[in-house]
């Protein structure tokens, strides 16, 4: 008779979640793998998180927020020309 009981691999999994846990799968390169283990087991080691999240947000998620207008207003446009001569299109030929 088949056990109904979750397996050990389930509860810690559905313990972890109530915890507040995720998980997430990543594809990177191969020389790449290290650094992403290095960075989600500084994020979940409570002595080094609260940094770690504050370096990560700065350095790469700062970069998106806003979009793309937020990035065009912080770019520095002084000595670019943007005004261009308005384009009518193509003359009809009848």
């Amino acid at each position: 008779m088949a056990s109904t009981d979750p397996s050990p691999v389930t509860q810690w999994r559905k313990r972890r979640q109530r915890q507040g846990f995720v998980r997430v799968e990543v594809q990177v390169r191969k020389e790449d793998a290290g650094l992403v283990r290095d960075v989600a087991t500084a994020l979940g080691d409570p002595a080094r998180e609260a940094e770690t999240r504050a370096l990560l947000r700065e350095k790469i998620a700062s970069a998106r927020a806003g979009g793309l207008k937020a990035l065009l207003a912080a770019a520095p446009l002084e000595g670019i020309e943007i005004d261009r001569p308005r384009d009518f299109g193509r003359e009809t030929v009848l």
